[in-house]
Parts: structure tokens; C-alpha cells; sequence
């Protein structure tokens, strides 16, 4: 069936009562996967989920089960082929990684250097140089540093720095006093302890380190910006020149850092998170340099453990899949080989990918759809009633403006003929690589805006919006079944990818979206009363989302979700749902209605919606999420989207006080 991908994925849209019968696909919209014991008025996601999820319980290797992940899993199945038949850089990385052996009898080696320069660490100077040295070669240093599009012209991309340097996955993991948090530091620990062990430290010395290691940890974690602060253009939006950022942190060595990266010289960048270097200044200048070379060492030895033998690998995964998202087994040896393939050599093995499944009209079928989504937007947009004249103009000028969407793959494959790949040297391929992506962002300091670039690689199962460009971008990973299905009925494709191309659409216009012009800068386009009407509307939402109990605790209290972490999605997917809905009546228009497997058009439109948020996922993973992801889990996703659309209550004949009718419904776009 998956050599078969290729021709059952992005053709035109489907017409009902076709004469020629067409098998589906895999992961095709199932309506065998409802739960019709459920009145769909009182819990729509168990009515479109319930028999997908009592079929597909979470495979012990995965931490969250739904159906984007098995599209990922058919994608790697697909690449996994690929590569165990590929010759040249693809085929000889893939085959480094898969050479446990090797790997093993190379113990510490591939990372000894690294750890013997940190060291030799004898100054400030050295540590800011050691530092730039580490970021020129893909290796863990205390903060972010690369290359952007201005904020303000978008044209030019400038240099930039942005908080890191923190192992748990969140600020609040280090600062929070409830009981999960500090079972999670405790455990965090005690990992790095291990960690340490396993390169040579006795015990005693290794349990100091590990504290030496929380304490830096947490003093950083104190000047982070936490992620919902980090969501709002304006405090990233921070320019200055080098010679302030020196006098706002003067504790930081950059000329040694800057000069060791190999960086062009330049003289402005933006700083995207200011607190972090102004009062991260003191955490550098009262912290030993001892503590420093400690603090290094773990974070090497943390970020190279996948790429180290069988101890070090299941150490990492024990704390880092098993504990904190809920993982019962190691993913098989294959698959993080090809997930490691793609992530350091993407538009090689994408190149591949695409060949195989991806179909020479792929993109011509894609962009009609884009075309009837983006004339529903338009009507949507010219008939607001919330949005006065003068605002409407600009928003209808930035959708005119929207970059011709990348569909499927880039024009142009990357050149990696400079990259060596070696079939015995996993660490240093995947170092190799990974410098190639730098230098790549270094080269683009001072330069004008590369707008072709993509930030996925083609077998991506994901879909994204970009600010600067205004463009929306679908790799080819995501063009298939359940999201795109040509043996599936317009409603069914208009539901799933067609609410992904709407809710992409809708981020150019979501609460920090539509910050953004049209070309692509940050600059207020909005009157002050249709921006106090806007931010009524972002509020409810918000408002809305938080009440939703992401896992129920009556010990420690239930963990609800975060309005405003999750409000750019959320209100994206409103608006995607109803731009898309909107399209489905345009395409209808004149064409018989008649029930499909007892559902209306209308109906199947909601249920294939629903469809592609089908999923299950561990306590732990659900916990983590809502601290760390901008997105609702998937049956949020689906019940606070419809819950706000008089369109589903007509669909289904709910009625006033049931559970999927708010009665203040939300509403922007």
C-alpha cells in the first residue's frame, strides 16, 4: 500500500458518485471510528474519536498517539525504505547511525576534545570564546545566536541573540514549588548524575556537579522570559548595536564570542529577549568559572548522549522520554536513524521522499485548493461586522499580499556536496551537517531576506505560517490521508486540509499575527477602536481555553489549560474552521446533497475535522504540553472550535444548554 502513496495523495477534488471505484488509501477518514453510543451535541470529539481511540491505544515507543503521528509513522516507513536502499551522504549516514557496534567501541571518543577544551578553561575570555567555538560547531553553548528577517524591515535579515541554556523544558519546571516540579528537578538531578558517572565522575563528585548544574540552571531560568511573554512580538523586538549590547551586558566576553563563532563582522542585531542578557549579566559575573567548565561538560555530554553508546542513550531516554513524557520503550534503533536523517540532511533524503510519493501535479492541485480557501477568507473579511473600513482595507491588502504558497517541496535542493559523511563516525557527520545549517545562517547576516528558504523538510507532517514573509507553507509530508484524500467526498477534504490551509491563513491575522503588515514588518495597521474590538474578542478565547482541564488532579489540583499560551492556535483554528466551512458551501454550490453514510456534507465536514485531532496521550506528555506548547491538545482543538459555531449546532440539531453550544460563543475572524 505505501508504494502506492504517491497516487492516491493531491488529486483535484473528489466528485461524488464517481463511476470509477476507488480503494482508500491508508489513514483514510474511517466512519467505522465513531462513537455512536455518544450524542454528538454533548461530546463531539468522543462521537468523531471515541472508536479511533479505543482502536489505537499509545504504542509503548510513543508519547502521544493521534493521527498525525500516523502519517509520521507511514512517512518513516516510507523513508526507512529510502535509506536502506540509498547510496552516497543519505545512505551513509543513515548507515553510521544504524552501526550500534561501532558506535560502542568508540565509548567517550567522538566527544573528548570537546571536553578537554572546556577544560582548559582558564578566563572569562576563554569561557566567551570556548562558547563561540561551540556555536560555529553545533555544540550546546548558554544562549541562541544566529540570523532573522528585521522585525522592522523584513526585506534585510540582522544578526540576533535569544535566551537558552536550560536543561528541564521549562522556566517554570525550575521555579515552580508544586509537588510535580520538584519531583521533576529531584529527577533532573539525579539524571545528571548518571550522566556524569558515565563519563568517569566517582559518585560524590558527580551528585556535586549535578547541583552545580541546578543552581546555574535556575538562576537562568530566573531572567527567562517565560513562553507566553515570548509569543508577543514586542518584547522580542529589542535592536540595538553592539557596542549597547556590551554596555547592557558587560559580563559577557563578545568580541571573544563573536569572533570565535566566525561570524561577518556586523555592527546591529536584535536581542530577542533582553532580560535574559541585562540580568543574566550578575549570573555570569558572580558564577566561578569551575562551576562554568561543570555546567559545559553536562550539556555536551547531554546533548551528545544519543549519539553515544547503548548506557548513555538509555540514560537519556530514561529521564527524557520515560519520565517526564511517559515513553515505555526505546523507539527501535531505525527509526531515530531516520528521524536523525532527516533532521541533519533533510533536502537530500526530502529529495528522495518526493520522488517516490509525491506526484508530478502535486502542487498545481494543491494551489487550487489554496485559491478557494483564500476567496473564502476574502468574503470573510469584507463582510466582518466587528471591523471598520479603514482596518478592513489594510487586512484585505495583507491577504492580496500573501506570498504564493510553498507547496510540497522547495524550488531549489540544498547543496551538501561540502558536508563529509563517513559510515563510522555518527557524531561527527551529525556535527558536520549541523554546521553546514550554521554557517548557512551566518552567511545570511546583512544580507536581503532569502524568502525562498524553508524552515521543513519535505516529509514534514506539519503546516506553518511565517510573519516576515507572509506566506504559508505545506511540505509534502502533510499532503496525504486523513488530511488530503481524493477518495474522500469534498466535505470530508474540506474539514481536514482545508481548515489547515484556513488555519494557517488565519495566523497572519491571529493575536500576534496580525501585528504584522503586509510586507512582512512589525508595524500597528489597526485603528485603536478595531484593535480594542480585536482584543475583546482574543480575550474571550483566551478566557474560554483556560477553563478546559487538560488532566484532572484532585490531589494537586486539575492542570487546566493556558489561554494565552495556546491563544494564537486557538484562534487560528476558529478561524480556519469557518473560512473552510465557508469554501465547502462555495464548492457545493449546485451539486447534490444527498447523505453520505447517514451524514450531511455539513456534518462530514465537522467529523473530518474532528478526525485529524483524534488522539491519545500519556498524563505526563499532557502535563509537559500544557507548560510548553502553543497548541490545545486535540480535543480542545475540536470541542472549543465548534462549540463557537452556530453552523455545527445547525448541523447537528443541538440545542440550547448542551454541552457543544456556548451560548457566548467566541468569535474574531
Amino acid at each position: 500500500m505505501r508504494n502506492r502513496i504517491g497516487t492516491l495523495m493531491l488529486a483535484a477534488w473528489a466528485t461524488v458518485g464517481s463511476a470509477e471505484p476507488v480503494s482508500k488509501p491508508e489513514g483514510a477518514f474511517d466512519i467505522g471510528a465513531l462513537d455512536r453510543s455518544v450524542d454528538p451535541c454533548v461530546d463531539f470529539y468522543q462521537f468523531a474519536c471515541g472508536g479511533w481511540r479505543k482502536a489505537n491505544p499509545i504504542p509503548p515507543d510513543q508519547t502521544l498517539w493521534g493521527r498525525f503521528d500516523e502519517l509520521v509513522e507511514r512517512n518513516r516507513n516510507v523513508l526507512r525504505e529510502i535509506l536502506e536502499q540509498a547510496k552516497g551522504q543519505v545512505g551513509d549516514y543513515y548507515a553510521a547511525c544504524m552501526d550500534e557496534s561501532t558506535i560502542e567501541a568508540q565509548g567517550t571518543r567522538p566527544i573528548d576534545p570537546i571536553l578537554k577544551a572546556i577544560d582548559a578553561i582558564a578566563s572569562r575570555e576563554d569561557l566567551f570564546r570556548r562558547l563561540g567555538e561551540h556555536d560555529a560547531a553545533a555544540l550546546p553553548t548558554l544562549f541562541a545566536f544566529g540570523s532573522a528577517p528585521d522585525l522592522h524591515d523584513s526585506r534585510q535579515t540582522i544578526a540576533g541573540v535569544l535566551q537558552g541554556g536550560l536543561g528541564l523544558p521549562d522556566r517554570d519546571d525550575y521555579l515552580k514549588d508544586d509537588v510535580k516540579s520538584k519531583e521533576k528537578r529531584e529527577r533532573y538531578v539525579a539524571h545528571v548524575t548518571a550522566m556524569l558517572q558515565l563519563l568517569g565522575a566517582g559518585a560524590d563528585k558527580a551528585g556535586a556537579d549535578a547541583q552545580t548544574v541546578l543552581r546555574i540552571e535556575t538562576a537562568l531560568a530566573k531572567v527567562h522570559l517565560d513562553r507566553v511573554a515570548m509569543r508577543d512580538p514586542a518584547n522580542r523586538d529589542n535592536p540595538m548595536t553592539v557596542a549597547d549590547l556590551k554596555v547592557l551586558s558587560p559580563a559577557f566576553a563578545w568580541d571573544a564570542y563573536f569572533t570565535a563563532t566566525g561570524a561577518p563582522r556586523f555592527t546591529r542585531l536584535n536581542v530577542s529577549s533582553k532580560p535574559f542578557f541585562q540580568d543574566g549579566n550578575a549570573v555570569v559575573q558572580d558564577t566561578p568559572l569551575a562551576d562554568w567548565k561543570t555546567y559545559l561538560r553536562w550539556h555536551v555530554v547531554d546533548a551528545a548522549a544519543p549519539y553515544l553508546g547503548a548506557a548513555f542513550v538509555e540514560e537519556d531516554f530514561r529521564f527524557n522520554r520515560q519520565y517526564l513524557l511517559g515513553a515505555k520503550e526505546l523507539q527501535p534503533r531505525w527509526k531515530r536513524c531516520v528521524s536523525a536523517t532527516d533532521r541533519d540532511l533533510g533536502d537530500a533524503l526530502g529529495r528522495l521522499y518526493v520522488e517516490k510519493t509525491f506526484g508530478a501535479d502535486g502542487k498545481a492541485r494543491m494551489r487550487r485548493m489554496v485559491d478557494a480557501i483564500t476567496a473564502a477568507i476574502r468574503e470573510d473579511l469584507t463582510a466582518l461586522p466587528w471591523m471598520t473600513p479603514a482596518t478592513k482595507e489594510k487586512a484585505l491588502a495583507k491577504l492580496q499580499a500573501f506570498a504564493t504558497s510553498k507547496v510540497g517541496y522547495p524550488d531549489q535542493w540544498k547543496d551538501y556536496s561540502s558536508v563529509a559523511i563517513r559510515r563510522d563516525d555518527y557524531f561527527g557527520n551529525s556535527r558536520r551537517a549541523q554546521v553546514f545549517e550554521v554557517k548557512r545562517a551566518y552567511a545570511r547576516i546583512d544580507k536581503p531576506t532569502d524568502r525562498t528558504l524553508w524552515r521543513r523538510t519535505a516529509p514534514t507532517v506539519n503546516a506553518y505560517y511565517s510573519p516576515a514573509n507572509n506566506e504559508i507553507v505545506f511540505p509534502a509530508g502533510i499532503l496525504q490521508p486523513p488530511f488530503f484524500d481524493r477518495t474522500m467526498d469534498d466535505a470530508v477534504n474540506f474539514g481536514a486540509i482545508g481548515v489547515v490551509i484556513g488555519h494557517e491563513y488565519t495566523h497572519g491575522f491571529d493575536d500576534q499575527g496580525s501585528k504584522f503588515d503586509a510586507d512582512g514588518n512589525l508595524r500597528n495597521w489597526w485603528t485603536a477602536d478595531d484593535s480594542a474590538a480585536f482584543q475583546e474578542r482574543t480575550d474571550c478565547f483566551a478566557k474560554q481555553y483556560d477553563g478546559y482541564v487538560s488532566v484532572p488532579d484532585p490531589v494537586n489540583g486539575d492542570v487546566h489549560l493556558n489561554g494565552r499560551l495556546t491563544l494564537g492556535e486557538n484562534t487560528a483554528d476558529n478561524g480556519g474552521v469557518r473560512v473552510a466551512y465557508r469554501a465547502l458551501q462555495k464548492a457545493l454550490e449546485g451539486t447534490p446533497r444527498a447523505p453520505i453514510d447517514g451524514f450531511t456534507p455539513e456534518q462530514r465536514f465537522f467529523l473530518g475535522f474532528a478526525n485529524v485531532w483524534c488522539q491519545n496521550i500519556t498524563e505526563p506528555a499532557a502535563r509537559d504540553r500544557v507548560r510548553t506548547d502553543v497548541h490545545s491538545p486535540g480535543q480542545f482543538r475540536v470541542i472549543g472550535t465548534i462549540s463557537n459555531m452556530e453552523e455545527f449546532r445547525e448541523a447537528f440539531s443541538c440545542k440550547s444548554g448542551q454541552p457543544m453550544v456556548r451560548e457566548n460563543a467566541c468569535r474574531a475572524w
